[in-house]
């Protein structure tokens, strides 16, 4: 995977952050000179309840894109513990996660030209020149023999969901293959029942019905074990904490990623302070792909820093059994808990622990507590567009930068739900 090291302390700031004839798909239009093969596997099948019947896109072709969704490598395989590497993603109190699904609704991605209007500010570009609408349902857990090879390495893969051919939004003109580069953007948005089901299966459509219902735009399914030795599991608070722990974190956090970062420009110079050049360009002679890369790591930052340690106690020390069952933990056990002193369910301190000391070194003191850097705070009962007023705010912040181009081109983050800014 190409992935700083999970605990590199970078500055946030301000960034990580379908016109019908132009979709292709495997029936393209006669005049479009493309393939009739699709990228045609590991779409769900059953299309009930969704009121769209999803098409896998073909190769576009030169002077064509073909976009992509993965949650790298990670969201397929999960974060083992111990890490294979001192530098592997990895929760340093101890914790192996893994997951059942990864759901997300992927909404408009647009291209749009003059990405480069504003060396200081990257939510500036020119007019839309094409987009596709979706939105798309989609499972970045789920893996197919038809998927691409993900931008990121490591075995990653990247489902294949849209393309285009011209410019819809600019009289069908072709993009150009001169060195022009477009900005992109794209949306996640609320789950719905009229988004394209892109390859949910029968578990995960109930999943993300229940998305529907409760607004999320992300939904994260699956398993935590702890690991972790000598590293105080027998010491209070931390022997009253469950040894497995299920957890069901549904994110309300529709967010746009605006003129995004492309590490495929490399080595081409960025602006002053950008990792990357914006933008895609175009080639003459094969397509180019575009992947929408969400990165599965940042709900369980410490802090609002980029590529902060991860953390799994304070979800693990809110966790519940019902009726006997392995007790489960949901992103609203996180509500009302004060994010700079983490308390246990009954109310017990829970310190900071370490379980991987040779790279990450735990503060001896005091209750565990998340950084929220320069972004403004409110109480409980505050305004959430004025400040983080709890956990579940701190950690629905960190989840709304996950979004990326090609694995790790940030893009300028715009929240549209109530969050500080």
């Amino acid at each position: 995977m190409s992935r700083r090291p999970a605990w590199a302390l970078l500055a946030l700031g301000a960034l990580l952050a379908c016109s019908e004839p132009d979709v292709i798909g495997p029936r393209a239009r006669p005049d479009s000179g493309l393939q009739d093969d699709a990228f045609g596997g590991g779409h769900g099948g059953d299309p009930a309840p969704f009121s769209k019947q999803f098409v896998p896109p073909a190769d576009p072709g030169p002077a064509g894109v073909l976009f992509t969704a993965s949650g790298e490598a990670l969201a397929q395989a999960g974060y083992p513990f111990p890490p294979p590497e001192p530098n592997s993603p990895a929760f340093v109190d101890g914790w192996e996660v893994s997951f059942d699904q990864v759901l997300i609704t992927l909404g408009r991605v647009t291209l749009s030209d003059r990405p480069d209007v504003s060396a200081g500010d990257q939510a500036q570009t020119g007019a839309v020149v094409a987009e596709v609408a979706g939105p798309w349902a989609i499972d970045l857990h789920k893996d197919d023999p038809s998927y691409l090879d993900g931008k990121g390495g490591g075995g990653e893969r990247a489902v294949p969901f849209a393309a285009l051919t011209t410019q819809n939004k600019n009289g069908s003109a072709p993009f150009a293959t001169d060195g022009t580069r477009y900005a992109l953007g794209f949306d996640l948005e609320a789950a719905t029942l009229a988004a394209y089901n892109v390859n949910l299966g029968p578990q995960a459509i109930a999943r993300y019905q229940s998305m529907v219902a409760r607004g999320c735009s992300v939904f994260y399914s699956g398993t935590a074990s702890f690991k972790g030795s000598s590293c105080h599991e027998t010491e209070p608070p931390f022997d009253a904490l469950p040894r497995a722990v299920r957890f069901e974190l549904c994110f309300v956090s529709p967010t746009s990623y605006v003129n995004a970062q492309n590490p495929d420009n490399d080595p081409a110079a960025a602006f002053p302070n950008e990792e990357h050049q914006r933008g895609i360009a175009f080639k003459s002679n094969t397509r180019v792909v575009a992947q929408a890369t969400l990165h599965t790591d940042h709900p369980f930052w410490e802090s609002v820093a980029h590529d902060a340690p991860l953390h799994f106690d304070m979800l693990a020390a809110r966790a519940e059994s019902v009726d006997g069952g392995v007790p489960t933990v949901t992103l609203d056990a996180m509500r009302g808990v004060d994010f700079q002193q983490f308390r246990d369910r009954a109310g017990r301190a829970l310190p900071f622990r370490s379980c991987t000391p040779s790279t990450y070194v735990a503060p001896t003191s005091g209750a565990m507590h998340f950084d929220p850097g320069s972004v403004p705070q409110q109480p409980p009962s505050g305004d959430p567009a004025l400040g983080l007023r709890d956990a579940l705010d701190f950690m629905t912040y960190n989840q709304s930068t996950q979004g990326h181009l090609n694995a790790d081109g940030l893009a300028f983050v715009s929240r549209n739900y109530a969050s500080p800014r």
